[in-house]
């Protein structure tokens, strides 16, 4: 891309797709670190999981700590709430109809697909990250990371740009990290929020069938398999976080139990962006207008 931004600018463009899709794989890579899975050693997955940091924009231990909770409340409608973002959790209709009006619009538009999934994403790595705004003060070693992430970060970028250019360097790891979020937080938001999805209330709530029921089977072309580092087996690595990712389909062609349900598609992956709440009463999630039903889902306004 370097090379290419001074002979033809949209070449050097296009191929920040290619590059955002391997930092994808970066970050599943970090992401299995950050369950001690990638390697055997406690060690060398920390170190791993930093480098990988690095280059995700994401400092590791802080990322780390937020999505081990996550494991632990994921798709529980009493539990929601705890360290959860507008990707993982949802209200409930009944929630979203008792809202404020002004509230009720807010909540809407931070959650139209324009916005969630493709002006947010590159703020989250490129801004959000910067700061630890959601990390509590007695997490000293995940909000010093953050610090030391922005120190590492701010001097590789001044010395790629005296080395290349400031210009050259801003606007290609820009391209590469929009791609990368864009695609990255699409996969995240369909691990548990696609149409056939269960959420449970916390008596209801069960580690294995919120695994296998409440978390996604995506198939994806192979090509697309291997840059998203199989993430798409998702209920398998809720169901058993050790798994690396590399042992995933393995796993999903040795064990009949985990293909008892259709996996989902890469069109209905793209359709579910349009879903926001959770209907207790059809118990399915549903999206807030007739344009979202008009994808084959339900709506607020004419539930199910």
């Amino acid at each position: 891309m370097y090379k290419l931004i001074h002979l033809s600018l949209p070449l050097g463009m296009v191929l920040a797709i290619p590059a955002g899709a391997l930092l994808v794989r970066i970050f599943i890579l970090q992401h299995d670190c950050g369950h001690g899975s990638l390697f055997v050693s406690r060690a060398a997955n920390t170190l791993a999981g930093r480098i990988c940091g690095l280059l995700t924009l994401t400092p590791y231990a802080n990322w780390r700590r937020h999505h081990a909770a996550h494991h632990g409340v994921w798709n529980n409608l009493d539990r929601r709430h705890s360290g959860a973002d507008i990707y993982t959790t949802c209200l409930t209709v009944k929630e979203y109809r008792a809202l404020p009006w002004h509230d009720r619009i807010l909540y809407r538009a931070v959650r139209h697909p324009i916005v969630a999934h493709v002006i947010l994403p590159p703020l989250v790595f490129i801004l959000l990250y910067r700061v630890p705004f959601d990390t509590p003060e007695n997490w000293t070693q995940e909000r010093r990371s953050v610090h030391i992430t922005n120190t590492v970060l701010a001097g590789v970028l001044l010395g790629l740009g005296f080395w290349l250019g400031f210009w050259e360097v801003l606007l290609i790891q820009a391209l590469i990290i929009v791609v990368a979020s864009i695609i990255g937080v699409w996969l995240f938001a369909l691990q548990h929020r696609f149409d056939s999805s269960q959420w449970n209330r916390e008596e209801q709530w069960s580690f294995a069938s919120a695994s296998l029921e409440g978390s996604s089977c995506l198939r994806l072309p192979r090509v697309m398999q291997w840059f998203t580092g199989n993430i798409g087996f998702h209920h398998i690595h809720h169901l058993a976080p050790r798994v690396p990712n590399y042992r995933l389909q393995a796993c999903y062609e040795a064990i009949p139990a985990l293909r008892t349900r259709a996996p989902l598609t890469v069109g209905a992956g793209l359709r579910s962006v349009w879903l926001a709440l959770w209907d207790e009463d059809a118990e399915r999630m549903v999206g807030f207008s007739r344009r979202g039903s008009a994808a084959g889902h339900p709506s607020v306004e004419k539930p199910a």
